[in-house]
């Protein structure tokens, strides 16, 4: 089970938000270092907002793009920790 931390872009779809992950990458040659961005379709029963940062798993698909559930919110929009049950 793949397990991503991503922060929330969209929330324009029913049920559904757009989260982007980043991963830093070093080049193998030249050792510079850069940011690659990938966006997923995940699905939303937690309601969140524009600027969360969630936790989200693979699950069974609900559709054909979204593959993808959020398990928790880890930080709020105003920077607020949510505690963790």
């Amino acid at each position: 089970m793949k397990i991503f931390i991503g922060r929330v872009i969209s929330t324009k779809r029913l049920k559904t938000a757009t989260v982007t992950v980043e991963n830093i990458v070093i080049h193998p040659l030249y050792k510079k270092r850069f940011r690659r961005l990938r966006k997923y379709s995940v699905h939303d029963d937690k309601g969140v907002k524009v600027g969360d940062t969630v936790k989200f798993i693979t699950t069974r698909p609900y559709s054909k793009t979204v593959r993808w559930a959020i398990t928790e919110i880890v930080e709020n929009k105003n920077k607020k920790k949510v505690p963790v049950r």
